[in-house]
């Protein structure tokens, strides 16, 4: 490690931090169905950033009581798949297909496995996948438009859905907030090559930490995750992403910040998400660097690399 931070060319180096605090999921379809929506309110405000994703359908086609495991049997991709839950002590399974299924102990309390719980058991078959097609942002003046504004007329969504969807999967919408406050991730290191400017360098990463905008900041968290991704319908920020010219990182270049990330990491989000060049998982950094030379590429780079 030693050898690694002698070979970096400055003893204070930066990476503007972007991460998303929370999320809304729902089908494409119910962007128009203002009843639906309701539900979602409170989360969808502040939703700036947007995904647009086929995921394979699943649907609950059958249950049945097996001695003292519920069988819960769904249809994924043209097969069955069925998920055995042990049952509770004194408790059996009651209603049916048309009103519904549920568990009832003796008491007359119902319950049912939920559905982050199916979501967990079901993700080794990979029914919740979410392939990443497109990404975008909707912020307006001041924040005043959210990702479901943008997406009411999104001509993008439409051309997804006109060239069809495959028959055994939905297209999805995971709306995203970035957190109103940016974070600044800093490495001091007194074994580079130039220790003379560590204070003013100090200094213009609380500068950046605090002078970038709401605006700015969803734009870079757009353009971070769409170079990361590579989704198939974007074209803009897909392959010059990052860049000198952009004018969205102009100020991250006069500060001389060193790198820009945006993370989506969640314990409850259901989907892993994925694109052709990213693997599934549930959590995603996109990573970086805003200088081609390894002296200054320091973030989330072992010592083996260097």
């Amino acid at each position: 490690m030693r050898k690694h931070l002698e070979a970096k060319q400055f003893d204070v180096e930066h990476a503007l931090n972007m991460y998303a605090s929370s999320f809304a999921i729902l089908p494409a379809w119910a962007i128009y169905e203002e009843a639906l929506l309701k539900r979602f309110s409170d989360s969808i405000n502040f939703c700036h950033i947007y995904i647009i994703g086929l995921a394979p359908k699943f649907s609950l086609v059958g249950v049945c009581q097996d001695e003292r495991e519920l069988v819960t049997s769904f249809a994924f991709l043209g097969s069955r798949k069925k998920l055995r839950w042990s049952l509770p002590p004194d408790t059996s399974l009651a209603g049916d297909g048309e009103q519904g299924w549920y568990v009832v102990d003796k008491t007359g309390n119902k319950s049912f496995p939920s559905e982050s719980a199916i979501a967990s058991r079901f993700q080794k078959y990979g029914a919740f996948d979410l392939n990443v097609l497109y990404i975008g942002q909707a912020f307006g003046d001041d924040g005043s438009r959210n990702a479901l504004d943008r997406l009411k007329k999104h001509e993008t969504l439409q051309k997804i859905s006109l060239q069809g969807i495959p028959s055994d999967f939905n297209l999805m919408l995971l709306l995203l907030e970035v957190v109103p406050a940016t974070r600044l991730i800093t490495i001091f290191n007194p074994s580079a090559t130039d220790t003379s400017q560590g204070k003013e360098r100090v200094k213009k990463g609380f500068d950046k930490l605090y002078s970038t905008s709401e605006a700015e900041r969803t734009t870079l968290y757009e353009a971070s995750l769409i170079r990361y991704f590579q989704p198939r319908f974007n074209k803009t920020f897909k392959n010059s992403f990052p860049s000198t010219n952009m004018k969205v990182l102009a100020d991250c270049y006069e500060k001389d910040i060193a790198a820009v990330t945006a993370e989506i990491s969640f314990d409850d989000l259901p989907y892993r998400l994925y694109s052709s060049v990213v693997a599934p998982q549930l959590n995603h950094i996109a990573h970086h660097d805003l200088h081609n030379s390894d002296a200054r590429k320091v973030f989330f780079i072992s010592s083996e690399t260097s």
